[in-house]
């Protein structure tokens, strides 16, 4: 179907200001299984304490430390770096440079949670790892993610999840991510055209899409603040629509994660909605094949 013939339920990147969107697509579409999901529905997220034990944070930990040190993948395309400290501030594509991180990627208790929620085989969209490094790393300012994917990677619906799994402890002080609970339910359509081949400097610092400061204040009037916090280990898994943001971290404890999107196989992308081309397959996979159909050695086997 040519692009100009779609019918688009979420137009964002517009010329004008729109009105919200009420989300009429599910926020659960299968059965959750799992306690730590309950409040899923509600809220539009969850937090999963002890995902990983004290011995898997310490490898994991050292793991994203080495890549982050690794001057290889200085200059790889994967890898964004802080706009004013010049830290590495994202490593993309990361189950592909890390055998731990593709091995870890199709276990069941990971999978198995977007699952529950998706309700049905998921592929993974992207990987990356997030660094927050201590008097240096710079926020991200209030966005939804499902807004970039369904802009600029052609994600037809909000029926995608990210897994962000603490490698450091997260505190109230140190950037730790900030949540609109219930905001998954309402689409803030943004403005401004999309240029051409931004994605690298969004990437650094979001200019495009993202709501104006009345939306972040009618949202956050509407379903308030919270934030996630606690030990190294701990998770949160959170719908693709959900309003969420952090601060700059200007203390001495840098905060880092593992960051896992799926997204289900009944919702793979299309060509973008609001955007001139497609973004690489580092930042969106355009790979549908269900992640418990890849073995964990095959996605071992791809790294380099």
């Amino acid at each position: 179907m040519p692009v100009s013939d779609r019918f688009d339920r979420y137009p964002t990147r517009l010329s004008e200001p729109a009105p919200h969107i009420e989300r009429t697509d599910p926020t659960v579409w299968g059965k959750v299984t799992s306690p730590e999901l309950e409040g899923f529905e509600a809220n539009g997220f969850a937090t999963i304490p002890d995902l990983l034990s004290p011995d898997e944070v310490a490898a994991f930990g050292a793991e994203v430390g080495h890549l982050a040190a690794d001057p290889v993948l200085y200059g790889d395309e994967r890898v964004v770096v802080e706009p004013v400290a010049g830290q590495v501030r994202s490593v993309f594509q990361v189950h592909k440079l890390s055998k731990p991180i593709a091995g870890l990627l199709a276990e069941s208790r990971i999978v198995g949670l977007a699952e529950q929620i998706l309700g049905s085989p998921v592929y993974l969209h992207q990987s990356r790892v997030n660094y927050m490094p201590g008097f240096g790393g710079s926020g991200f300012g209030w966005h939804s993610d499902f807004e970039t994917w369904h802009a600029e990677d052609g994600m037809p619906a909000p029926r995608a999840v990210s897994l962000s799994i603490a490698l450091t402890d997260n505190y109230p002080f140190n950037g730790s991510l900030m949540l609109m609970p219930g905001s998954h339910r309402t689409f803030v359509p943004c403005m401004g055209e999309t240029p051409t081949a931004h994605y690298r400097e969004s990437l650094r610092e979001q200019r495009i899409g993202i709501p104006n400061a009345d939306d972040i204040t009618f949202l956050a009037a509407r379903y308030g603040i919270t934030q996630f916090t606690g030990k190294a280990g701990s998770a949160l898994l959170f719908d693709s629509n959900v309003m969420h943001g952090s601060s700059n971290n200007i203390t001495p404890f840098p905060r880092s994660n593992i960051f896992l999107v799926f997204n289900s196989v009944e919702n793979a992308l299309a060509e973008p909605f609001a955007a001139p081309q497609r973004r690489p397959e580092h930042i969106a996979a355009r790979e549908f094949t269900p992640v418990r159909e890849v073995p964990a050695a095959e996605y071992a086997d791809q790294v380099r």
